[in-house]
């Protein structure tokens, strides 16, 4: 499969996953569950997230990016997968009743017990989602996803509206994880490493134990938010938090997973064949920002309308919170791929200074705002992505050699488009209607202007996408006029 295809298979899979992720959270927050009630649940689901990410023991990038990987290094890598998943499963399960006590609220064991059994599943889905990937399957890839999502989302909402509460999205996520595990399983054969084999396991575990050493910093940079809310600040606090917190994740995941996917295995082909990294890197910086850029400053600037037609008047104090968590997500975007790219390259002792530096960071930093409420949280989150950029923008310069001329034009020029983007927007809150008292159907105006400022922008300043933008539209049109012959 192409790069072209593949991309286009991957935006799907992250287009309609989200679709599905994100049209199931309304429905859930709007009609069934209260903040609090969601907010019990991401405690759970944080605690058991924070313990899981032990889990994927960095298989997939090992199958991904091992140069040579034939049946017996698969078969070992595959039985490390499930020994090292199964016991950190077993671990969960045994969590459940001391983290109920610790946060001194009894409704946290069922969940965590239902989330905990959720992982049982894991490993059956890590190596088969691998190979397809790593085989520029990206189609398996998205029925995988998109299965897994729909699935989630029918089960979630039924249960919620039975009046289940927050075990509705508990079960939700142990159904997710067992649709993945058969999906990816019947797509690339049902595949089991039986009898185990652990021959040769030494490279496999050396880079495990690296690559979840890393796994462990991020998991806590990003759960440890729900964590100290829920325990400082309480279940409804963090559950407007983590609401928040979930939109700009998701619109992240959305307009870069798919990338990310594809870039990596693409990125690993060019290192082998020894070519440099530096403009690749800037070409993909100048994408990552000048797409991802206006949306995340669209999702601030817009963030009470939109808060309050999805959610409703309860989940107001989410807007606040989602501008701030936005312009964070802003900066990490800055640094695409920070964490693969110096993985390719043979860095990864860089990568574990530097995050294990920016998690403590992150961590103290979210102590003390979380004492004042979740918009003081989600400025030090803020703080704490600033910091991370400054740690890590040198170290990629010194691995990729991109310039800093090109890494800084490229800066200015998204920040413009950006600006483009929420400029008629910010004109409607200071002459016609303030972000407080605009409804859904006077936000949808500004926003498609704000589109097409944006795009006019890009053409005026000579942004690196325009090229970019030109074929996609120029290939949909084609498709659209080829279908109207067709049908005429």
């Amino acid at each position: 499969m192409s790069v072209r295809k593949a991309i286009a298979w991957a935006s799907a899979s992250k287009l309609l996953s989200f679709t599905i992720a994100f049209a199931s959270s309304i429905v859930v927050a709007r009609f069934f569950l209260t903040p609090a009630e969601v907010g019990l649940f991401s405690i759970a689901f944080a605690a058991t997230a924070l313990i899981a990410v032990l889990q994927e023991f960095g298989l997939n990038r090992y199958i991904v990016g091992e140069a040579e990987l034939g049946e017996e290094k698969l078969h070992t890598a595959f039985s490390v997968s499930l020994a090292v998943a199964w016991g950190i499963a077993l671990v969960i399960l045994a969590a459940a009743k001391p983290l109920s006590w610790l946060y001194g609220d009894p409704k946290l064991f069922p969940l965590m017990l239902v989330i905990g059994s959720s992982y049982l599943f894991v490993p059956l889905a890590i190596v088969p989602t691998a190979l397809r990937q790593r085989a520029m399957d990206f189609r398996s890839d998205f029925m995988i996803e998109v299965g897994a999502s729909i699935t989630n989302a029918a089960v979630a909402i039924s249960l919620a509206a039975a009046g289940k509460g927050p075990m509705a999205l508990a079960w939700g996520a142990l159904a997710q994880q067992v649709a993945r595990a058969l999906v990816s399983q019947w797509r690339n054969g049902w595949i089991f490493p039986w009898p185990l084999r652990f021959a040769g396991a030494s490279h496999v575990l050396r880079f495990g134990g690296g690559s979840t050493l890393l796994q462990i910093f991020d998991s806590v940079g990003t759960r440890s938010p729900d964590l100290i809310v829920g325990g400082i600040a309480g279940n409804t606090a963090v559950g407007l938090y983590s609401r928040a917190s979930g939109l700009a994740v998701q619109l992240v995941n959305l307009m870069t997973g798919a990338v990310n996917s594809v870039f990596y295995p693409a990125l690993a082909q060019m290192r082998n064949e020894g070519k440099s990294l530096g403009e690749p890197y800037l070409r993909l910086v100048a994408g990552y920002t000048g797409i991802v850029w206006p949306a995340l400053a669209g999702l601030a600037v817009a963030s009470y309308p939109l808060v309050h037609a999805l959610y409703g008047p309860r989940w107001t104090e989410v807007a606040p919170i989602l501008s701030l968590l936005a312009i964070a997500e802003m900066i990490f975007v800055a640094l695409p791929m920070s964490v693969q790219v110096p993985i390719l390259l043979g860095r990864l002792d860089g990568v574990l200074k530097r995050t294990g530096t920016a998690t403590a960071v992150a961590v103290a930093l979210l102590f003390v705002g979380a004492r004042y409420g979740g918009q003081a949280a989600a400025s030090a989150y803020v703080l704490y992505a600033a910091i991370w950029f400054v740690l890590y923008v040198v170290f990629l310069r010194s691995l990729t050699g991109f310039s800093w001329s090109g890494l800084f034009a490229d800066y200015a020029r998204s920040l413009l488009g950006a600006a483009a983007a929420v400029a008629p927007l910010l004109a409607c809150y200071r002459w016609l209607t303030p972000p407080t008292a605009m409804s859904f159907g006077e936000l949808i105006p500004p926003v498609i202007a704000g589109v097409l400022l944006w795009l006019g922008t890009l053409v005026a300043i000579r942004h690196p996408i325009v090229p970019d933008i030109r074929h996609l539209a120029s290939v949909t049109i084609g498709r659209f006029a080829r279908r109207r012959a067709s049908e005429s």
